[in-house]
């Protein structure tokens, strides 16, 4: 028996019913009416009067009624998810064993979020309409066009006899093309890209319309992870690279909550007298059967996630706890230093928060280091993350502005955000002891933060000859490994004794000032 919605039913209908249902249909319904009557009389005609309908309905004339208002979106006026999901699925019936050829797109705008927290929403919703206009304008009439996301559209090529990879790709290509040309908004240029993912109809998996459409997402998804601009066909690989970056984010979360992920200890120490100057805390994941999972790995699974303010949390609560630690066991550890997540930065209550896990664990706000990306600086951030950086600085704490130099963060944001010490990026530190240019760089840098009054922390450090370099352009900190690699806390204790046992036989690194 066949099911109702059976793909076999569904083309019996779509054959006959342009047939039964049109206009044509009118001009023979007297003649078959008397016919009726005069072959089998009352009882034949009574049949027939009511089969009509019947016949009728499940050829779907009743059923159009109730769709024939789909809902569009507001802004630019396209259909919605509802309404792309039906055309996919005449477009899946219509392609299936004929030589018809067709793909869905899933294209996204890039750093969509950023827009809006730059130039607000309605700038977002004005980029938005633009974008819409200018794929239904490198597309042709007959393909259709939904939004159905924030940034998100699909698109469903109308079936064709000639459509292969290169040709489709190709199209990707005009439509990135399109969306690249400036957008003007109160008179200034926005550029904007966005990521192309599809899924041929020949390649789909499974066997609906809904598979096409995830496969297709899935190719967004892939192509979104190797940056802005990328454009991805559907393949296996694909489906099999999905599967497991969903399974990393599953284990990730679980091995956050289970306590796997911790902070790992990264020492600092002062170029003047070579003692402990402080720690990083840095996020480590020690799995059981895998073994130790590199940062670069699992934080983009805990991003996905959601994660990243629970993270800063948990190696807030640690770090402290390690600060505890180093004081009862009587040794001199002034600072640790914690990366907080621009989704905890984003929180109105961070800094209560801090505030009280200090009072909790009775230190003085000075010791903690929060550590702050220097792109997070640059890049304009909103009101509650400018709140959040002042706030803390006022509560006493040091704010440390990490990867200098990658993030051309201007002097007057870092004396906006009262930074305490600037972390200059290991891209600067890398062999300049053997690199005039890199050395010029670092004293730029230096100048610039003894101008400011600020403190200097090098990163990234990995020879003797780095590390002397940096003593004698007057770079205050250096952390690396050629310091020290980072270490859980139960061996920080041991390596602080080992330290400083190397002290009394080190040579003394004179400073010189510029």
């Amino acid at each position: 028996m066949l099911h109702p919605n059976s793909g076999h039913l569904m083309r019996i209908r779509r054959k006959i019913a342009p047939v039964l249902l049109g206009p044509p249909i009118l001009a023979f319904l007297p003649a078959v009416t008397l016919a009726t009557f005069w072959l089998g009389g009352e009882v034949a005609l009574l049949t027939v009067a009511l089969g009509m309908p019947v016949l009728f309905g499940a050829l779907g004339a009743f059923g159009n009624s109730k769709v024939s208002y789909v809902p569009r979106d507001s802004v630019t006026g396209m259909l919605l998810r509802e309404g792309f999901e039906m055309v996919l699925e005449q477009v899946h019936i219509e392609t299936d064993d004929t030589s018809l050829r067709s793909a869905v797109m899933v294209l996204e705008i890039d750093d969509y979020k950023e827009l809006i927290t730059r130039h607000g929403q309605s700038a977002g919703d004005s980029v938005v309409q633009r974008c819409g206009e200018r794929i239904i304008e490198t597309l042709r009439d007959k393909d259709t066009v939904a939004r159905i996301g924030d940034s998100k559209f699909a698109i469903c090529l109308t079936p064709v006899q000639q459509l292969d990879l290169e040709l489709t790709v190709q199209l990707a290509g005009r439509l990135q093309t399109a969306l690249e040309e400036p957008i003007s908004l109160d008179g200034a240029s926005v550029y904007q890209s966005c990521s192309i993912g599809f899924c041929m109809r020949s390649r789909a998996p499974g066997h609906s319309a809904t598979d096409w459409f995830t496969a297709a997402t899935a190719a967004l998804t892939e192509a979104q992870h190797n940056g802005p601009s990328g454009i991805r066909a559907y393949s296996t690989d694909i489906h099999r690279r999905t599967k497991a970056r969903s399974d990393l984010r599953e284990d990730a979360a679980a091995a956050l909550e289970g306590g796997q992920i911790q902070p790992w200890f990264q020492p600092q120490i002062s170029t003047d007298t070579g003692k402990v100057s402080g720690f990083e805390a840095l996020a480590r994941w020690s799995h059981p059967v895998h073994g130790m999972i590199p940062p670069a790995t699992f934080l983009p699974a805990l991003q996905e996630a959601g994660l990243m303010e629970h993270l800063s949390q948990v190696m807030l609560y640690h770090a402290l706890t390690a600060l505890k630690a180093w004081d009862a066991a009587g040794v001199d550890v002034p600072t640790v230093g914690v990366n907080f997540a621009t989704d905890e930065l984003k929180n109105p209550g961070l800094v209560n928060r801090v505030k009280w896990e200090m009072e909790r664990f009775e230190l003085p706000p000075g010791r903690l280091a929060v550590e702050i990306l220097e792109t997070v600086v640059s890049d304009s951030p909103d009101d509650i993350i400018t709140r959040n950086i002042s706030g803390l600085g006022e509560l006493g704490c040091q704010i440390d502005l990490d990867d200098f130099g990658t993030g051309h963060a201007s002097i007057a944001s870092v004396r906006r955000f009262n930074i305490s010490r600037i972390k200059i990026d290991r891209s600067f530190v890398m062999k300049a002891d053997r690199d005039p240019e890199q050395q010029k760089l670092i004293g730029a840098i230096l100048t610039m933060a003894e101008r400011l009054d600020l403190e200097t922390l090098a990163e990234g450090v990995e020879t003797v000859g780095e590390h002397a370099l940096l003593a004698q352009l007057g770079c205050d900190h250096v952390q690396g490994f050629g310091i020290g690699r980072p270490m859980p806390f139960d061996q920080t204790l041991d390596w602080i004794t080992a330290h400083q046992a190397k002290l009394q036989d080190a040579p003394v690194i004179g400073k010189q000032r510029s």
